[in-house]
């Protein structure tokens, strides 16, 4: 879509923050009012549309794309949605330790074992952890406590979430970036270990290192993005 305004622009809707390019109001692919919760957001996603180029490239509007999603697709159906985080209880990241080499092990634990005490203390539950890739199953209480968490969040909490919990492979790690338990780059740092481990041990790759940089700015980009509901 090629640019069709001059401004876009923040006002107060019925339902929230709305967006105007050019006195218009700013839709969602469904057609819905691009309407926001907090006036930091609708401010955040204004400067998106201002600072776009001559065409629109949704890779440059991540906030704008979280938004949608949340009107168009989560709203709709919140508790399903909500259902699907079941899994990543199921299968956490954290969970899972290498074998070795020690280093590695070392680097595992001291990074991630702060992560499940916080989750440990916060929503009283314990994890299973192994070493190596085979499937350990959780405590049952575990994984209905972590989906009751996620159960009572809004829409567009869920929208921000969500990419935390895909691109880290941790439903752990994304609540604590939620709730503010550690800053969004030190989770970032702790979910990305293993990739980072293998960048170091075989050298630079340029095409994984680029890939692990654009996992990197869209899981930012969702840290961002619930920062500004508060």
């Amino acid at each position: 879509m090629k640019r069709f305004w001059k401004a876009a622009e923040v006002v107060v809707a019925e339902n929230g923050f709305g967006i105007t390019l050019d006195c218009r109001s700013l839709k969602t692919p469904a057609r819905a009012d691009l309407a926001m919760p907090t006036r930091w957001l609708a401010e955040a996603i204004a400067a998106e549309w201002n600072e776009c180029g001559e065409s629109v490239d949704p890779r440059t509007m991540p906030l704008t794309g979280l938004a949608n999603a949340a009107i168009d697709r989560i709203t709709i159906d919140k508790d399903q949605f909500a259902a699907g985080f079941a899994r990543y209880a199921e299968g956490d990241l954290l969970s899972y330790r290498a074998e070795g080499p020690k280093a590695l092990v070392a680097r595992q634990a001291e990074s991630w074992d702060p992560l499940l005490a916080w989750a440990r203390r916060r929503f009283d539950v314990d994890f299973a952890c192994i070493s190596g890739v085979m499937h350990a199953p959780q405590p049952e209480e575990t994984v209905r406590k972590l989906g009751h968490a996620v159960a009572m969040l809004d829409p567009f909490q869920l929208a921000g979430l969500s990419p935390l919990v895909t691109i880290g492979g941790s439903l752990v790690a994304g609540l604590a970036v939620l709730e503010g338990m550690m800053p969004a780059e030190d989770v970032w740092e702790a979910v990305s270990l293993d990739d980072r481990w293998q960048l170091e041990q075989w050298g630079e790759d340029s095409e994984a290192r680029a890939a692990l940089d654009l996992r990197r700015r869209d899981f930012l980009a969702a840290a961002r993005f619930l920062d500004l509901l508060n």
